[in-house]
């Protein structure tokens, strides 16, 4: 029963529009509290009872954190949100009828305002200079694309050969929930990728392509930032674009946009100082 659910609840992910990400770590967190609820009770979880939720809550808070595992607010709230979309899931699926996760039961976690860009130009440029200099174009277009687009990595990757425009120097993004917008490409961008398609040799419709797939993979992408650097990663040269975009007089509302920030408080963090700025500020009192 359990494998049939979580095919169907995938699928209903899918319907509402969420990323391959976001699926992957629903349906990871609800397999989980099935294996917790199978460990504790002897029996496999039919529905979505409010007790055994605000139990495993309770779990997660102080039974891992005794076996060496303490998970911090944010990580909780995260199973609980996929528990809380599952049940939402039941519902459509008239398997139950109640609601049994309210807001009440997710943790308030302390907003951190500092901003999260802890890169210089200087590095970010250093970065770029030995991804080109050992020949990796496809990397160095990817990375310019990241540092100078502001794109989150599973969007860069699903960028198709027909979305952009290098006489317009525009681009189509589809962004979180299917939502779509347009980031305009500077000259670094557009030339780092002219010069990745003279090498590129494929039929697929995507941009960044590999030899096994149409399509390059998040994790294969992730390895090769570790070869040349213990620091940067993709999240990171996003943070850095929208840290330099305000720097160069972009607006709020501009960079919101250029980001896809849903809500204008997320690119208000990157006008705040950086969390060495704050320490150093700190040592001043």
């Amino acid at each position: 029963m359990e494998l049939r659910i979580m095919n169907q609840f995938m699928n209903y992910l899918k319907d509402e529009a969420k990323s391959e990400n976001t699926i992957k770590s629903y349906v990871a967190n609800v397999n989980e509290y099935f294996a917790w609820f199978k460990e504790s009770y002897g029996t496999s979880c039919k529905k979505l009872f409010r007790e055994n939720i605000l139990d495993y809550k309770s779990y997660l808070l102080n039974v891992k954190k005794h076996k060496g595992k303490n998970l911090n607010g944010k990580t909780v709230n995260n199973k609980l949100s996929s528990l809380h979309s599952f049940n939402k899931f039941l519902i459509n699926e008239k398997i139950q009828e109640e609601d049994v996760i309210s807001k009440s039961d997710f943790i308030k976690v302390q907003i951190d305002y500092a901003n999260p860009c802890d890169v210089t130009k200087k590095d970010v440029e250093h970065f770029r200079q030995k991804i080109l200099e050992a020949g990796d174009k496809r990397l160095y277009a990817l990375v310019t694309l990241l540092t100078y687009g502001g794109l989150r990595i599973t969007e860069a990757l699903n960028v198709r050969l027909s979305d952009y425009s290098f006489e317009s120097k525009e681009l189509v993004v589809i962004g979180k929930g299917g939502k779509q917008r347009i980031v305009y490409l500077n000259s670094k961008i557009v030339n780092a990728i002219k010069e990745y398609l003279k090498v590129r040799v494929h039929d697929s419709e995507y941009l960044f392509v590999s030899r096994e797939s149409d399509k390059v993979d998040r994790s294969v992408i992730n390895k090769h930032f570790k070869k040349y650097s213990n620091r940067i990663t993709p999240h990171l040269l996003r943070h850095y674009y929208c840290t330099t975009a305000l720097e160069s007089g972009y607006s709020i509302h501009e960079v919101a946009n250029q980001a896809g920030h849903r809500d204008l408080k997320t690119s208000l963090i990157y006008t705040n100082p950086s969390r060495e700025e704050m320490k150093r500020k700190a040592e001043l009192l």
